[in-house]
């Protein structure tokens, strides 16, 4: 297997008092890794930490085999970055744009204005490659900053919220484009995101973090396969007590819409046992069927959310 494309060990960072990163160690795999958590999780210091803008109070960290202390140049002129907050230059249109910065990343001026072109129609900007950047809808932004992080060809994309700000069409245009890069051309990237349908479409591996620390880690198909059964159900009665007599069983469960609850049920045991815990409690199931399970039950798992 190929090696791992960051590797962070015992990583820690801290603002003041607080811990934004607390003892985190975790391998990013080659190939397209979600970095999965809530808002205040740590995903953007974890990002900016690898980049080398941010120095870690504990730890080590490599990206591309390379010690983040003492190369972040030479990472930094490897990756490709797309930020959260807008980053254009205000006056300058789409392609004068985005080939300064495949300049800055050192390509000729001519290559640079070539490769300019070429990745904006790539991102859907063609036909608006001249005009001012900051006419641009906030799904365009998002674009052009996605091209901006293609433009020199790196060997590693860090795509932080990526469909920020984006309507449900331009959301599933960008979550496309993502998916072609990373299955289709072949180019590492780490996914930044609090949305979990975005990670679970384009993505083969995950890292959750919460509260600063890694929740749990793996590839998606087999965090997924916990080694249990997941039920759908819904109850009449005092769904609260039963909740808590499902968690004293051993039995993960939380609450998704419409009132529907998840249940995790090991592998020795059944819908069967679910009716006999709702009878002890006196409470009466209305509906129940098993399901598949998802990435958001892998998450609700990984934080506790159950």
């Amino acid at each position: 297997m190929a090696d791992p494309v960051v590797t962070l060990d015992r990583v820690g960072v801290r603002y003041g008092t607080q811990w934004a990163l607390r003892d985190v160690t975790a391998a990013f795999p080659a190939g397209a890794v979600g970095l999965l958590g809530p808002n205040g999780a740590g995903k953007s210091t974890l990002i900016k930490a690898l980049l080398g803008l941010l120095a870690p109070d504990t730890g080590a960290m490599r990206v591309l085999g390379l010690d983040v202390k003492q190369s972040p140049l030479s990472i930094r002129a490897r990756i490709g970055y797309m930020p959260e907050s807008d980053a254009h230059i205000p006056g300058m249109n789409a392609v004068s744009f985005v080939a300064y910065c495949a300049e800055l990343a050192g390509l000729p001026r001519a290559d640079a204005m070539q490769r300019a072109h070429e990745v904006l129609y790539y991102v859907g900007l063609g036909e608006a490659r001249y005009r001012n950047v900051e006419t641009y809808s906030t799904g365009m932004k998002q674009r052009i900053k996605l091209a901006q992080a293609l433009v020199h060809d790196p060997d590693l994309l860090f795509l932080d919220e990526p469909t920020n700000g984006m309507d449900p069409k331009g959301r599933d245009e960008m979550l496309e484009l993502v998916r072609d890069i990373a299955h289709h051309k072949g180019l590492n990237l780490i996914l930044s995101s609090h949305l979990l349908p975005d990670v679970e479409y384009t993505c083969d591996h995950v890292v959750v973090l919460d509260k600063g620390a890694v929740a749990t880690e793996g590839p998606i198909a087999g965090l997924k396969g916990h080694g249990g059964r997941v039920f759908e159900l819904r109850v009449k009665g005092d769904a609260d007590r039963f909740v808590a007599t499902l968690k004293a069983a051993g039995i993960d469960c939380h609450e998704s819409e419409e009132d529907v609850m998840r249940a995790f049920v090991p592998e020795d045991r059944g819908a069967r046992y679910l009716f006999e815990l709702a009878a002890r409690e006196g409470v009466q199931v209305r509906h129940l069927r098993p399901s598949v399970p998802t990435l958001e039950d892998v998450f609700a798992h990984a934080v506790g959310e159950r």
